[in-house]
């Protein structure tokens, strides 16, 4: 396994997948480690955000990647309250003061949002707290999402006179469809929903107690993590055309993909091991 990137802001801890075949097989938990100022995505972060997908893309030890945030820190006596907990609390607005169009542009050429949506491994949001513009951008990267009721997702760019830049009109509407999307789009703050509203609208997969969530997270991950590498990169390509491909090429895709599969080494072992009630031991191809 390569070493994974090293960042003060993005902290990446490789948890051994404890099924995994072959072995060897990692979940990598990242860390967005701005704590103090809620996990905001600046520039520093979103190049580690970057340089952490390409590494996890191509490292065939990873095999699912969880992306969280950092738990607030413990405030200096003298002060009465902490600091909310965030997964991450949209862009970090400092970084807006002055720029044309022409400053922002380049941004997009090269975003942490797209790497995250490209890699063709499982990638799950765990998300305990804000997720706020940028940051519920982020979670919507992800595959799936599992947040605690505390969490509060919005999109308040509309509020600074802008809207969500990092794929949250689009993402949003696919997921939730146009009359909530809109809803969350123009409404700013007001329309900022809890982990529960999040979850009965289908916008997070799971809500977990905030005790829990890294427990749940984790039995998610390792059970993906068990899977046959390659199979899994197909299911979710399968799935994804969904999103990108009209219904009746998305179901060609399907029987493509489908059909394919025959082909592989993986697919004799999963049938042979189903037929004699024994575990499937992967190669990955």
């Amino acid at each position: 396994m390569s070493a994974p990137p090293e960042s003060d802001v993005l902290q990446i801890e490789n948890v051994p997948a404890s099924a995994s075949s072959p072995s060897g097989g990692v979940v990598s938990v990242w860390t967005i480690n701005r704590p103090d100022k809620l996990n905001a995505l600046n520039a520093e972060v979103n190049s580690a955000l970057k340089s952490a997908s390409s590494w996890a893309e191509a490292d065939d030890s990873v095999r699912v990647i969880v992306i969280t945030g950092a738990a607030p820190n413990e405030p200096p006596e003298m002060l009465k309250h902490h600091k909310p907990n965030s997964f991450a609390a949209g862009a970090d607005i400092s970084e807006f003061v002055g720029k044309s169009s022409e400053d922002v542009r380049p941004i997009f050429d090269d975003n942490p949002w797209d790497a995250i949506w490209d890699i063709t491994k499982p990638t799950i949001a765990m998300v305990d707290g804000f997720a706020l513009g940028g940051g519920v951008e982020l979670a919507l990267s992800c595959d799936l999402r599992l947040a605690t009721p505390r969490s509060k997702f919005g999109t308040p760019e509309i509020d600074l006179g802008l809207i969500p830049g990092g794929g949250g009109t689009q993402r949003l509407c696919r997921l939730l469809g146009y009359g909530r999307a809109m809803e969350m789009v123009m409404g700013g703050n007001p329309a900022m929903i809890d982990g529960e509203e999040a979850h009965r609208i289908g916008l997070v997969n799971h809500l977990v107690d905030a005790n829990e969530l890294l427990d749940k997270t984790m039995a998610i991950a390792q059970n993906l993590a068990s899977k046959s590498p390659h199979t899994i990169r197909v299911a979710k390509a399968a799935v994804r055309a969904a999103l990108e491909q009209p219904f009746s090429a998305g179901i060609q895709s399907e029987r493509d993909l489908f059909c394919a599969l025959f082909d592989t080494a993986d697919m004799e072992i999963g049938v042979k091991a189903f037929l004699d009630r024994d575990t499937a031991e992967w190669t990955g191809a």
